[in-house]
């Protein structure tokens, strides 16, 4: 928890209450239905719900801003942004649905309102949205490609609407084979810990 307040200072309590909480919840979910490796449960703020708040160094979107979390695996990056932007809507799709049954119980335990959940995929999701979100779900142009139709071609926010999603390793391959406008930013430039230097955040404007 104290990853989160060194680079969010000035949460309000009821966010803080509820990012304390995690802490809790995905362990004794993680018992009964593995969404995070055991060996990585420990880094829980550090490598999944910090790494998922990124999105919130990158962007602040107004009110009523839409997103879809596809693939969200138990509720990354959809749960902590939606503690974070309680006023915008979130998604949250995976094809896995023992991993959608966490999600959803975690945001009904948090009494989080602003988060709906689907078992499937991209193409029967019907919902039109600002921003999709994602964490290493797939390549990026397979990701552009099932995504694009989802995105509103109405923007209103100061970041034109499009994908944001968290990588890492070697993107150039993938990088080079999306043709439209690509932000790629360093996680390092958000957060000093060693497991961000080899993390990014990809923008691509739909």
């Amino acid at each position: 928890m104290e990853e989160l307040l060194k680079y969010f200072p000035d949460l309000p309590p009821t966010q803080i209450e509820r990012f304390e909480a995690l802490g809790h919840l995905y362990p004794e979910w993680n018992e009964k239905i593995n969404v995070i490796s055991r060996k990585d449960i420990g880094n829980l703020y550090s490598h999944h719900i910090l790494h998922s708040l990124a999105i919130g160094k990158f962007i602040t979107p107004v009110e009523g801003t839409q997103f879809i979390d596809l693939g969200t695996g138990g509720g990354f990056p959809g749960i902590p942004l939606a503690i974070l932007w309680p006023d915008c809507r979130f998604h949250l799709i995976d094809r896995i649905g023992k991993k959608i049954k966490v999600a959803s119980a975690i945001a009904e335990s948090l009494g989080l309102g602003n988060v709906s959940f689907q078992h499937g995929d991209m193409g029967e999701c019907k919902l039109k949205a600002d921003y999709i979100v994602s964490r290493a779900v797939m390549q990026l142009d397979e990701l552009v490609k099932i995504s694009c139709h989802n995105v509103s071609d109405k923007s209103r926010n100061r970041i034109p609407n499009g994908i944001i999603c968290l990588k890492g390793g070697d993107l150039a391959p993938e990088l080079g084979r999306v043709r439209r406008p690509i932000l790629d930013i360093p996680l390092s430039d958000y957060f000093s810990e060693e497991y961000f230097q080899t993390k990014n955040l990809i923008y691509v404007e739909l």
